[in-house]
């Protein structure tokens, strides 16, 4: 008895065939087997029978049994024969693991094969810290996303291997792999720049930061805004991953202003990731609600008013000037003029009040009404009333 193979060594998916000869006597059906391929029967003639027709897989020396049966299909002899596979070529398996949201990690494996991934079909199968296992299966190359089940920490290995389904032929091998579990990426959080609207002391500024996942907005996150001394305020992420409130600052002059996550349910670290810091001016209030021009005599007592002077010649004149800045805002530098040329300067105190007294002879006072302006920065924040010069005794 003998079992002859059609080539050997053959390549793997390949075909074969297997011819047996010398079948014992009463044999009139030869049964031939190989891998797990389904088996083939086919009739003795003349002692022999085949050939049967196989599709080499796996690789190295397989074996091909052969088994006889006689017209009651008892078995009456066996037979073997041995083919040599040349492996197909290497392939390989690519996998990306991610957290999703809960914490559970997610499997996206890729197959690739430079004969063509349409034989590869089988089970792609995970092996999990500890031991567990998780299964995909795997069609024409395809491996759909597979949650793995487990919240897995940074650094943790999760092996990676291809079984080609029974009686297949994949066109190339795959060997296992190990890939470890990546660390969460971390969220980042950006400070929307300009800040909405003029920022002015004492006054309601709207602030707004956006936070991202990967890119992707994270909505219902925390954000803290912190800074120029304001008190802080949290409000919570929208769906564009956008939080807006509202900060209020004490001081004029540049503020650094950071925003924080606090909290955060989303596949990224947030947590107490904090934006980069972000300059911002805070300017001084809005017109003064006051400006008052209080004239007096140098003998300091009031006189007619809007009289002409003795001969037209000039005679001295104090004035009292007060602003008041709304909101208060302290130590901010407060010009006076007096019909249009500067008299003096004055710094605001804790209520935002500057007041200056000065001598105005310098400015020839006559007869008549003159106006008393008051300005911050060079802006002009309001005039009020007039200066009325009065007459000597």
């Amino acid at each position: 008895m003998a079992v002859t193979i059609v080539p050997t060594p053959v390549a793997a998916c390949s075909a074969f065939t297997a011819t047996a000869t010398g079948a014992p006597a009463g044999a009139v059906t030869a049964v031939f087997f190989y891998d797990g391929a389904a088996p083939q029967s086919l009739p003795v003639v003349a002692g022999a029978s085949g050939p049967a027709t196989f599709t080499a897989v796996g690789s190295g020396a397989q074996l091909v049994l052969v088994t006889y049966l006689n017209a009651v299909a008892t078995v009456v002899g066996a037979d073997s024969g041995t083919v040599t596979v040349n492996a197909a070529p290497a392939g390989t398996i690519s996998t990306t693991l991610s957290i999703a949201v809960g914490g559970l990690v997610t499997a996206q494996t890729t197959l690739t094969c430079s004969a063509g991934l349409t034989s590869v079909n089988g089970t792609l199968t995970y092996t999990l810290p500890g031991g567990g296992t998780v299964t995909a299966p795997v069609v024409n190359g395809v491996v759909g996303s597979v949650s793995l089940g487990l919240a897995l920490t940074a650094g943790q290995l999760v092996g990676v291997s291809f079984t080609p389904a029974a009686g297949t032929c994949a066109a190339c091998t795959f060997a296992p792999i190990t890939v470890t579990v990546p660390a969460p990426p971390a969220c980042s959080v950006v400070v929307i720049q300009p800040v909405v609207g003029p920022i002015v002391v004492g006054q309601p500024a709207v602030v707004s930061a956006v936070v991202l996942c990967n890119g992707v907005p994270v909505a219902g996150a925390a954000v803290t805004f912190n800074g120029g001394g304001a008190a802080p305020v949290t409000v919570t992420t929208n769906a564009l991953g956008i939080a807006s409130g509202s900060m209020t600052f004490p001081t004029a002059g540049p503020v650094s202003l950071t925003a924080t996550v606090t909290a955060a349910g989303t596949t990224c670290t947030c947590t107490n990731v904090v934006s980069l810091p972000v300059p911002i001016t805070v300017g001084v209030g809005g017109p003064a609600v006051s400006l008052q021009a209080l004239p007096s005599c140098w003998r300091g007592h009031w006189e007619h008013a809007l009289e002409t002077p003795s001969h037209g010649q000039p005679y001295p004149v104090s004035a009292t000037l007060k602003a008041q800045l709304t909101p208060a805002a302290a130590g901010v530098t407060v010009n006076f003029l007096v019909a249009g040329q500067p008299v003096g300067s004055a710094v605001t105190d804790a209520s935002g009040i500057a007041i200056l007294t000065t001598d105005l002879n310098l400015l020839q006072v006559q007869s008549g009404a003159f106006t008393a302006t008051a300005t911050v920065g060079g802006t002009t924040l309001q005039s009020t009333g007039t200066l009325l010069p009065c007459r000597p005794q």
